[in-house]
């Protein structure tokens, strides 16, 4: 079940400024707009057309250059210099460096390390000794004088902090400096609520009316001339579309009427049977005495190479004489009695 669409919003209802402004824009818009439909697609058919018979073939040829040049090379290179050369170095690495470094390691560092580790437990377990027996007895001893110390100092400190300088400062504040900050903050509002009043009266009571009642209007008056400019240009583009698609019919028949229709005809009615007449009574003979030209051709060919050929077999044999004939060897099976047949017994396995 198709989704149903959405019904369109009702159009608001239009004045008469709208409609006086509509329609001399859309005939001012359509004379403008027509000239330069007609001349974009125009443009566009031209564009096919060099797109179609020029640039896509050299498109084609410049990517089968840019490969035979640029591409087969790289990857011929890659191919058959850079990974055997690649190849090659990783295996000379590994046997040059990887496998005496890993014979290193395992022989040689390894060990050492060893040692060193049992070394430094034996040191770790001393140190740990003297830790637990000898510094931590006297780092508690240490650490109790100087508490004690560190009470005392304290609380002498605090008690002095206090009467010194947090009863004066609580004294200062309270009866100097929260005075003078409710004072300080009762002129500054009354400073505030007068610029206020000042900035409302000389700014922005003005720049509110400038807005509601000048440059809303313009701006609604603007966005009306804008619209109907859109959709002026949008109408007259289709419009433009229709009449330039119905110049184009016109010119095609134009000249399909005035050139193919008449090239055809002459094709049809003069060329056609001019050729075949040509063709029966000029190139059909030609054609048939050719081929008789070139068949005596072949034979009196074959001739002059068939008594060359004996020419040159009389000379051998008068310089050379008769060759030596071949003795005939009789390879045929025996006759007679002698014969071997399937269905009798006279095989030379089986005969008495």
């Amino acid at each position: 079940m198709e989704p149903q669409k959405p019904l369109p919003e009702p159009r608001q209802p239009e004045g008469c400024l709208v409609t006086a402004i509509r329609i001399p824009v859309r005939i001012v818009v359509l004379v403008l707009v027509v000239p330069v439909r007609m001349v974009w697609d125009a443009l566009v058919v031209a564009g096919r057309f060099l797109n179609d018979t020029v640039l896509r073939p050299f498109g084609r040829a410049l990517l089968w250059l840019g490969r035979a040049v640029f591409v087969w090379p790289l990857v011929g290179l890659w191919r058959y210099a850079v990974v055997p050369f690649a190849k090659g170095v990783g295996w000379l690495g590994k046997w040059l460096l990887v496998v005496p470094l890993v014979w290193l390691y395992r022989y040689v560092l390894t060990p050492v390390g060893h040692g060193f580790a049992w070394v430094g437990r034996g040191i770790g377990a001393g140190c740990a000794w003297v830790h637990a027996r000898v510094l931590t007895p006297v780092g508690h001893g240490v650490m109790w004088v100087l508490r004690g110390i560190w009470g005392g100092v304290y609380a002498t400190v605090a008690w002095l902090a206090r009467y010194l300088v947090v009863v004066p400062a609580s004294w200062v504040y309270e009866w100097i400096l929260t005075p003078i900050g409710h004072g300080t903050v009762w002129v500054l509002r009354g400073i505030g609520v007068c610029l206020y009043w000042i900035t409302r009266v000389l700014l922005v009571l003005p720049l509110l009316a400038l807005w509601r009642w000048v440059l809303v209007p313009l701006g609604r008056f603007l966005a009306v001339v804008g619209r109907e400019v859109g959709d002026a240009l949008g109408h007259a583009w289709r419009v433009a579309g229709h009449v330039s698609r119905a110049v184009g019919r016109f010119l095609g028949t134009l000249f399909r009427w005035i050139f193919v229709e008449p090239v055809r005809w002459v094709y049809r009615t003069l060329l056609t049977p001019v050729g075949h007449v040509v063709r029966d009574l000029v190139l059909r003979p030609v054609a048939e005495a050719a081929r008789s030209v070139g068949r005596a051709t072949r034979q009196a060919l074959a001739a002059a190479r068939e008594s060359v050929r004996q020419a040159r077999a009389d000379f051998r044999r008068m310089l050379l004489g008769e060759p030596r004939k071949a003795v005939a060897v009789d390879r045929r099976e025996p006759t007679g009695r002698e014969t071997r047949t399937l269905g009798s017994s006279t095989t030379a396995l089986t005969k008495d």
